[in-house]
């Protein structure tokens, strides 16, 4: 058996402070969702080491811990719950989150019936009802219609406002060049 070793990504250094966002760019498949990944330690580095200090909210892939199954305000709880928020608190805030989200009519639907946009402004909604110590963003800013873009960028504003690291993956250079000072451009 013969093997090639892949490094999805390779000798990469930064640092991200509060209240800053950085953007990452580059080609599809370059390692820009395999960077948030292994900051959200949903993947272990094969070598050197992540530093993360305090919460982290990752909407790496929209709806990714969902259960379509199960309805809006029950995949609420799940998601706040696995972002490491108490029970007691997801569960006071769920009408708050469906409101944000334009769901509350739906909450009691299963999530198999909501559209691609409706998942998206749920897993938006969940992950930034609270604000996290590092926000990692990939592709959101850029799904969903023109009024969710708008109140996501709102919302990702005031995120950062607050003192939130917000770590964003986008091809929306308008949305990189509005949302960050800096950006890693990732090749190969």
């Amino acid at each position: 058996i013969q093997y090639e070793t892949f490094n999805a990504l390779d000798d990469i250094s930064f640092e991200i402070n509060r209240g800053e966002t950085v953007s990452i760019i580059g080609k599809n498949g370059a390692g820009k969702s395999t960077l948030l990944k292994v900051v959200a330690r949903v993947l272990p580095p094969t070598s050197g080491r992540v530093i993360v200090r305090g919460q982290v909210a990752p909407m790496i892939e929209l709806g990714a811990g969902f259960n379509p199954e199960l309805t809006g305000a029950e995949n609420i709880m799940l998601y706040g719950t696995l972002l490491g928020r108490s029970a007691k608190n997801v569960q006071n805030r769920i009408e708050a989150i469906a409101d944000w989200a334009g769901l509350t009519a739906q909450l009691d639907v299963p999530l198999r019936a909501y559209s691609s946009g409706m998942v998206a402004r749920l897993a938006f909604a969940t992950a930034t009802d609270e604000t996290p110590d590092l926000l990692l963003i990939d592709e959101v800013l850029s799904v969903g219609d023109e009024d969710f873009r708008e109140k996501s960028a709102k919302r990702t504003q005031e995120l950062m406002n607050s003192g939130c690291a917000v770590l964003l993956v986008s091809h929306d250079l308008d949305a990189v060049k509005s949302l960050s000072k800096r950006t890693i451009y990732l090749e190969n």
